[in-house]
């Protein structure tokens, strides 16, 4: 969670700035993996287009698997 944000912030995250009320960024979500690295994001450009709990774990869980299958086929 991040509190804040300047639009120098949300255009380096590729966010939705509004202008109203003095200007605000959008809600922008990132999902991050090991080392930092995004594995999935979401924007936000009003009031729906958020990421709920259950769609994180699925995301987390299919990046997994897939890592696992991944590992499994190399060996």
């Amino acid at each position: 969670m991040g509190y804040g944000a300047t639009k120098a912030d949300g255009d380096l995250l590729g966010s939705w700035w509004s202008e109203e009320r003095g200007g605000y960024i959008q809600p922008t979500e990132l999902l991050l993996g090991r080392g930092g690295t995004v594995l999935g994001a979401m924007y936000a450009s009003g009031p729906v287009g958020r990421m709920g709990a259950d769609e994180a774990i699925r995301l987390i869980t299919r990046r997994e698997n897939m890592r696992k299958e991944e590992e499994g086929a190399a060996h």
